[in-house]
């Protein structure tokens, strides 16, 4: 029978423990994953014991208050802190979410948190993301038309057609839905994955865009689109409640639908 084993240097080890000050009465545990490519060390997982009474709610001000007050090391990417742009994307609890809107009270036990999984991580809780924002940018996620647009207004949409956009256009380009993905993890070098394709439905239901043919022929691919087998972890790891698999299932039946 086959034996298989992670790699040496990719077995997370035991790392700092940070306890709480004598005088912290609400202690909540954090094991947060560490990984430095330039000092050589296996990954390992750092224990910070935050007093709550003097922490905000969410994961992300706990994470704030370990680099700010405890360990100026930690390095993790945010921004708005409103669940809007995406950048502080990571596996909590064993869920892929945002850290900004996560609360702590949610989550019984420890609080465990990793980086997204199945990337290269530049450090700590960062991802590499070139791959994945390459991927986007593949779809052509813009407007595409032959015709010259109006002399005097913009090109317009029915509210109907505006309709159609809706839970399309929200994605904020988080990667909660690509890296909680198992086809994504095993095919990512060929599959668009579930936020590309996404983008690229977006687009095709676009009544202002004129490119649909070609967009269709460029994701009529065994790999791009059909790598996809309705598994529903990207409509589950969705922060924004959109739906990715009911995308790219609609993109399937225009290909179909296009052939009769």
């Amino acid at each position: 029978m086959a034996e298989f084993s992670l790699p040496a240097n990719s077995v997370v080890k035991k790392g700092k423990v940070f306890n709480a000050p004598n005088t912290a009465k609400n202690i909540k545990r954090f094991k947060v994953y560490r990984y430095d490519p330039d000092d050589g060390q296996n990954p390992r997982l750092d224990v910070y014991d935050i007093d709550l009474e003097t922490c905000g709610p969410m994961v992300l001000d706990a994470l704030i208050k370990i680099k700010n007050e405890i360990d100026p090391t930690l390095t993790f990417r945010r921004s708005c802190r409103e669940g809007i742009c995406g950048s502080c994307s990571m596996n909590i609890d064993g869920i892929n979410t945002l850290a900004c809107i996560k609360a702590i009270g949610d989550i019984k036990g420890d609080v465990n948190v990793y980086p997204l999984p199945h990337m290269e991580v530049v450090k700590d809780l960062v991802p590499d993301l070139t791959n994945f924002y390459a991927q986007y940018a593949s779809v052509k996620p813009w407007m595409q038309t032959d015709t010259p647009p109006p002399p005097d207004r913009e090109r317009l949409q029915s509210k109907e057609d505006r309709e159609r956009l809706e839970g399309l256009e929200e994605c904020i380009l988080c990667a909660c839905c690509s890296t909680s993905c198992p086809s994504y993890w095993w095919n990512s070098d060929r599959y668009l994955g579930p936020a590309a394709l996404l983008a690229a439905y977006r687009w095709i239901s676009d009544s202002r865009d004129e490119s649909t043919g070609e967009r269709l022929d460029e994701l009529e691919d065994p790999f791009k689109l059909y790598r996809c087998h309705t598994i529903m972890n990207c409509t589950n790891a969705c922060p924004k409640n959109l739906n990715p698999a009911k995308a790219i299932a609609e993109i399937k039946k225009l290909i179909v639908k296009r052939r009769n």
